[in-house]
């Protein structure tokens, strides 16, 4: 079995530690905060971000960098994406060649546009980056609820060693070499769910949710595409699957941030209310960036931008999507006749 570290004691990586330890590894979590170690080496829980999952005696907790790092087989990178780049400046020095570090946060960093797997890649460039995500709440993964991800790397190898690392009965891990397109699915699903929460909070229904979903994951491919991804992992559990539980679940912070816009809070207001980070306020500047740079249009998500950033009342943003131009649902499709 493996010596793993994880960056972030949060939620996920509170969660990925106990699938980790179920399957025999033995597993250091790092926090910066020595408040956050504390409590989780007296409690064995983390009362604040997963309260009623416990946490095995053999896992260990530390606020040194160089301990959660040195020796360990791998590195799972869990903090918020927000904090990716300069958790990973940090962790740079005591980073062998070679070693491995799992990044299982998602997001687009603003300004440079680059996914996380990129960032760790310019920031700690001796090592070999893999990703894990897919559809996963903390809460289910913790209390040891089935659940599918995908683990992405380059190679094969290192996507079927992380495979390893996480499976068990209850954590299916499949893999894939298109780390792109898991990574825009993953990060901009977060963008849609804010909408999706804005329509609940609205007062829509399941006509509304249903819209939001297929088109959202249109406007997602369309970029993922450009960006060089390929077209079955929209439609796979870094796609689809990770949309739907998004947008649909009570776990999801990003829906029931935007449920509280929809009822009239301001973005700052729902984010305090909702007291974790909300991926996709962060994430819903950098997606029009790369809109801008690839030239694709992204509709809903324009629209959650203006709602976030400009406040624009979200039944207004709601009134320019249904009253767009018409057109077809997908222009590569042919009439086989015209009159």
């Amino acid at each position: 079995m493996a010596k793993i570290g994880i960056i972030g004691a949060g939620s996920w990586g509170t969660a990925l530690a106990v699938v980790l330890e179920k399957n025999g590894h033995e597993v250091t979590v790092w926090s910066a905060l020595e408040t956050e170690i504390e409590m989780l080496k007296q409690e064995k829980e983390h009362l604040e971000k997963l309260p009623g999952v416990k946490l095995a005696d053999t896992i260990c907790y530390t606020a040194d960098m160089e301990q959660a790092v040195k020796g360990m087989e791998a590195l799972v990178l869990a903090v918020p994406s927000m904090y990716t780049r300069n958790t990973a400046h940090q962790m740079a020095p005591f980073v062998t060649q070679g070693q491995l570090v799992i990044s299982v946060a998602k997001g687009v960093e603003e300004g440079t546009f680059m996914t996380l797997s990129q960032i760790i890649s310019q920031e700690i460039p001796q090592s070999l980056v893999a990703v894990l995500c897919g559809p996963s709440h903390a809460e289910e993964v913790g209390r040891g609820m089935p659940s599918a991800l995908v683990a992405g790397a380059k190679s094969r190898q290192i996507a079927e060693r992380v495979q390893r690392y996480f499976m068990n009965e209850a954590f299916r891990v499949y893999t894939s070499p298109d780390v792109i397109g898991m990574e825009i699915g993953a990060s901009l699903k977060n963008v849609i769910a804010l909408a999706a929460g804005m329509a609940d909070g609205l007062g829509y229904g399941d006509n509304t949710k249903a819209a939001l979903i297929t088109r959202g994951i249109n406007e997602i491919g369309r970029l993922a595409l450009a960006m060089g991804a390929k077209f079955e992992t929209l439609c796979g559990l870094t796609g689809i699957g990770d949309l739907i539980v998004t947008c649909a679940s009570v776990h999801s912070r990003n829906r029931k941030a935007g449920m509280l816009m929809g009822k009239g809070y301001t973005m700052q207001e729902a984010m305090d209310e909702v007291k974790m980070v909300v991926e996709g306020v962060y994430c819903a500047k950098a997606a029009m960036g790369l809109a801008e740079k690839y030239k694709v249009d992204l509709p809903i998500i324009a629209q959650v931008n203006e709602a976030l950033f400009q406040n624009k009342p979200v039944k207004d943003a709601v009134y320019e999507l249904m009253t767009r131009d018409k057109k077809a649902e997908h222009d590569e499709l042919q009439w086989d006749m015209c009159e």
